[in-house]
This record gives structure tokens, sequence and C-alpha cells, in this order.
């Protein structure tokens, strides 16, 4: 249910014209995230690719809270990170972008992404700092991992890469570009930041969506097995 008076009245600002349907998929998967309590307390971002050539997103503005995103909640992005209006010149008069935008952009310069989400699960924390010192963990055999991209067989593995959380984003998506481009590791949905969250994507918003609720199933069942086994202290 939506918790606005006007939940589908158009933006204002001319940076966010033309994407009205993008704002408005936006702002109704906040909603839904945020009931299942995977981006509480103004946690999370999430984008959609509104033009391919050049490249410009539509990126949740920082500190917003995602369970009531308004439709001036947003900002326009380039290729760079920097904001901009719908004809790519700068803009300055609009919310800040979210300091993570340039993850973002560096997973939506792939051609096959339409859209990148990401969300702050208790699961997926936990299992952030379990696995961090190892750099990333795999999960396998579950049916589930079939709602991935390209996931034809339950014997899939996945392997899901944790990168250490620092507030030098542009260092840290550095190295998200170049595991996403080394064709000499295994090709990856996602990812997570250690004690932060998960970032996934898709071919459009709808995709990206059915990564992240594939993912947050797999990592709450993940997470309770090794609960069960004594291996994860946790208290939900």
């Amino acid at each position: 249910m939506s918790t606005d008076t006007e939940p589908k009245c158009s933006p204002t600002h001319p940076a966010l014209s033309g994407s009205e349907k993008a704002i408005q998929g936006l702002r109704e998967t906040g909603q839904y995230f945020f009931q299942r309590g995977w981006s509480v307390g103004t946690s999370s971002n999430y984008s959609v690719v509104v033009n391919r050539s050049p490249l410009q997103l539509m990126v949740t503005a920082s500190g917003m809270d995602k369970g009531r995103l308004k439709p001036n909640d947003f900002v326009r992005c380039n290729y760079d990170g920097n904001q901009v209006d719908s004809s790519n010149m700068p803009t300055t008069d609009q919310p800040r972008s979210s300091a993570e935008t340039l993850l973002h952009v560096v997973i939506a310069r792939m051609e096959e992404v339409g859209s990148v989400l990401h969300t702050h699960s208790v699961w997926g924390t936990l299992l952030s700092d379990h696995f961090g010192a190892k750099g990333g963990f795999e999960i396998e055999d579950y049916e589930m991992l079939k709602g991935l991209a390209g996931v034809k067989s339950h014997q899939h593995v996945e392997h899901v890469p944790i990168f250490e959380n620092t507030q030098d984003i542009p260092k840290l998506a550095e190295k998200v570009e170049k595991r996403l481009h080394d064709e000499s590791q295994p090709p990856i949905h996602g990812f997570l930041i250690r004690n932060h969250g998960l970032y996934t994507w898709g071919e459009d918003l709808d995709e990206a969506r059915r990564h992240i609720e594939i993912y947050e199933f797999l990592f709450e069942v993940l997470g309770r097995k090794l609960a069960a086994q004594g291996k994860l202290c946790q208290s939900v």
C-alpha cells in the first residue's frame, strides 16, 4: 500500500523529466524492500538506467526514507557519477545523489545492466562479516538459485564476493569494476560489502528486484543453517 496520498504524481524538477515510469518503479521497490526489512533507516540505494548513450541513471537521492520515497527524491547521474539534467548538463539545485552512486555507475556501464539495487539486510550483514576475512563464499544446491539470470540448475555454484567497507568510494568502485571484468574468476550476479549490504543488478528493474529476493532468501537460509550448526552467532 502506498504511503503517499498521490502516489503517481509527477516529479517537478526538469532533470527528472521523462523518467516518471522509472521513478514510480523505484518508489514501489523502496516500499516493498522497507516492508521486508531490507531497506530501513534511510539505508540502501537504487537506480535504473534511463539512457544508454550517453549513459544516464536515475538514482535515489542521499538520506531518503526508502519506504516513503517521493517523486522528487531522485537525481539523474551520468557515466562519471555526476548529477546532470536530461540534456546531460550539470545541475546543482537538486538533493545530493547517494554517496555510493559511483558503484551503481561502474555496474551500469555493463551494457546488459538496466537496474542496480542495494539493500541492508540482517542476514546479508551477518554473512558479510562471518565470511569477510575469506573475501567471499559460495552458495550451491538450492533450487532458488534458478531465480538468478541464466542459472538453469540447482547444482549451480554462486560465488558471492565480499569487499571491505570503506568511505573511499572511488577506490571501492575500482575494485568492484576490476572484479566484474576479471574473466579469470567466475561470473557473479551480486556482491556484499562487509558489515554493509548487498549489491545486485538485472537487465531491468524487475530482474534486479528478483535477484534481491533470491539473494535475501538464500542468505537467510544459509545464515540459519550456520547458526543451527553453531557456526554463526545470531540473535534473531
